[in-house]
């Protein structure tokens, strides 16, 4: 049985930057997934060769947005939301995952947002 769970990590850039690597196929292959497409609506992300499909539940710009897994249930999604905190000035963003080891799940997004980060050169 699968569990939710939310995660939050600081980025120095601008919501607009972090946004672009987290809903195109390009910035998302960049530290999401080996590969990216997107057609017909349907994102393609490839690991090791296997290929899994998402489609796209809401999304609004520069501030989140939602995936679902095709072959999963309709409540289950992973979604990234931007929050900017108003005072500070620093960015969040907060990834809300189902998995059945949040643990291991957890550690899994520790190691992509190292690699987002790079990306963007934080």
């Amino acid at each position: 049985m699968s569990e939710k769970f939310e995660l939050e990590y600081t980025f120095s850039t601008s919501p607009g930057v972090l946004f672009n690597r987290l809903s195109t196929p390009a910035g998302l292959a960049e530290w999401f997934a080996e590969d990216v497409n997107l057609k017909n609506g349907l994102y393609s992300f490839v690991w090791d060769g296997t290929e899994q499909f998402a489609e796209v539940v809401s999304k609004k710009e520069n501030k989140y947005i939602r995936f679902r897994w095709t072959d999963e249930d309709e409540e289950s999604f992973f979604e990234f939301r931007i929050r900017k905190d108003e005072l500070t000035g620093d960015l969040a963003l907060l990834i809300t995952d189902f998995a059945e080891d949040t643990e291991d799940a957890s550690d899994l997004w520790d190691s992509q947002i190292a690699d987002l980060k790079r990306a963007l050169g934080l």
